[in-house]
């Protein structure tokens, strides 16, 4: 029998992303999270299931149309949800983009990476770019923010630098939770070895997604939680050498 064509399952796309990568961005935004955020933006994405089914070069096709836009650094961005629960798909569409010349970037929060993976290992080598997020650098506040362990995490940021992988890290600023200046001089004593990192982004709590919470009948545990004050997050920014 013939077999079936790879397909990964796709939330929605974002056909201008300006923040996820170099340049201007077509966003792909997968289906599937290891990790359940209490500040999560987008839980719309986490089951692994529903969503639109495509193979990657239905994707890449869909892309390419607005290649005109990306200019010189632009290319295509893979988020979630987690690109990693789906690394044969996404490695195939990188395959697929890197012969047209595109550049390609995933958004990941590194919670099922494991070196033992050779999907996920070959995902990452596709990448040009991997925007990492580490959402706390204590492994006990990192299990009470997201739910997940943080060992994958840091052992996936070991690995992009051991391969000098070009990594974008991210950081969330959320009062109450991750703006401990101790906690920001920890991550900064795990990054700093690390030549690799081609930038450090701290971004500020935001409450856009909350009305998706409420519309999937999720209870939102940081109700009447306020962005961080630019003096906060300029500490920050100080002290993780931004």
């Amino acid at each position: 029998m013939p077999q079936e064509p790879l397909k990964g399952l796709v939330h929605s796309y974002e056909t201008f992303g300006a923040a996820d990568g170099p340049g201007v961005r077509f966003m792909v935004f997968l289906r599937g999270c290891p990790f359940r955020c209490r500040y999560c933006h987008n839980p719309d994405t986490w089951a692994g299931q529903g969503g639109l089914s495509a193979t990657p070069r239905e994707v890449l096709d869909r892309a390419i149309r607005y290649r005109e836009y990306w200019g010189s650094e632009g290319g295509i961005t893979v988020s979630g949800g987690e690109p990693m629960l789906q690394a044969p798909f996404v490695s195939e569409l990188f395959r697929l983009c890197r012969e047209r010349g595109v550049s390609t970037c995933i958004d990941t929060c590194a919670g099922v990476f494991s070196r033992e993976n050779a999907d996920i290992l070959r995902l990452v080598d596709f990448a040009d770019t991997v925007l990492l997020d580490i959402k706390h650098i204590d492994p006990v506040k990192h299990r009470e923010l997201t739910g997940g362990d943080l060992a994958p995490v840091l052992d996936c940021a070991n690995y992009l630098a051991e391969i000098g992988k070009p990594v974008w890290l991210r950081h969330v600023l959320v009062p109450g939770w991750t703006d401990g200046e101790d906690d920001w001089k920890r991550l900064d004593d795990f990054i700093r070895p690390m030549s690799n990192i081609e930038r450090v982004d701290v971004l500020p709590y935001h409450t856009f997604g909350v009305e998706k919470w409420h519309r999937l009948g999720l209870s939102y545990d940081l109700e009447g939680v306020e962005p961080p004050s630019e003096d906060v997050l300029a500490r920050a920014r100080a002290i993780l050498h931004v």
